[in-house]
């Protein structure tokens, strides 16, 4: 099956770009500039995976509006921001609203090419029907390792895909401590120091969210982070 990208992107030349390179790859690809455009198609057919830029000609904000609306309407489309913007703020703010990774335009094809994969696989292991070893549960909370899902007290986490795998490797050992480098291996990426705790903090956030008691990610001062059943 050819899947269908969408990209919401206001500069002609890179959206032209991106879509040739997709198209290369057997992708076939829509181009919208204007959140209104692609809002108005979205309605009438949604794409395999939307790829959109924040700000869109006058509207600083229109990436966010489109991919809120788009989340309500599909909770398992995914969704990713293609930006210049790369303030902390502005990840926490998308990937809150739903996006399911964040990426600057300094990406590189390869790498999108294989994010874009990896996405696409995501999607079709939700679609395979749930096994009793697919499940891990720890207390209150439940990971469905091939479906990527989280839950906590039967209420769903929307996580990203690093996200998801360090809540995994945590739970995995609870009560053991695990290093920053050992998360950063669980998660697949390579990133700094202060990355991690940035991490860390939005997973917490994120059950807090739910929850104004949860306390069960520890920092271990020097070393990492370990999962408490306490």
């Amino acid at each position: 099956m050819q899947h269908h990208i969408a990209i919401v992107e206001d500069e002609d030349a890179i959206a032209a770009n991106y879509r040739d390179a997709l198209q290369r790859n057997g992708f076939r690809v829509s181009l919208y500039s204007d959140q209104a455009s692609a809002s108005e198609a979205f309605r009438q057919q949604l794409p395999d995976l939307a790829i959109i830029d924040i700000e869109l000609g006058d509207d600083i904000e229109g990436g966010f509006e489109l991919c809120r609306d788009l989340r309500s309407r599909s909770p398992a489309l995914p969704i990713v921001f293609l930006t210049a913007r790369d303030s902390e703020l502005d990840k926490i703010s998308g990937l809150r609203l739903g996006a399911n990774d964040y990426w600057t335009k300094d990406i590189s094809l390869p790498y999108m090419l294989a994010r874009i994969v990896a996405l696409f696989a995501w999607v079709k292991a939700l679609r395979v029907p749930e096994q009793p070893e697919d499940i891990m549960t720890e207390g209150d909370l439940m990971l469905n390792v091939e479906r990527l899902t989280c839950t906590w007290r039967d209420i769903a986490i929307d996580m990203t895909h690093n996200e998801f795998r360090m809540v995994k490797a945590l739970v995995n050992r609870p009560g053991h401590v695990k290093t920053r480098d050992q998360l950063m291996d669980a998660a697949g990426v390579v990133q700094a120091d202060n990355s991690i705790t940035s991490s860390i903090k939005r997973i917490r956030r994120k059950f807090v969210e739910v929850d104004d008691t949860f306390d069960h990610i520890k920092a271990v001062h020097g070393v990492g982070y370990r999962w408490s059943g306490e």
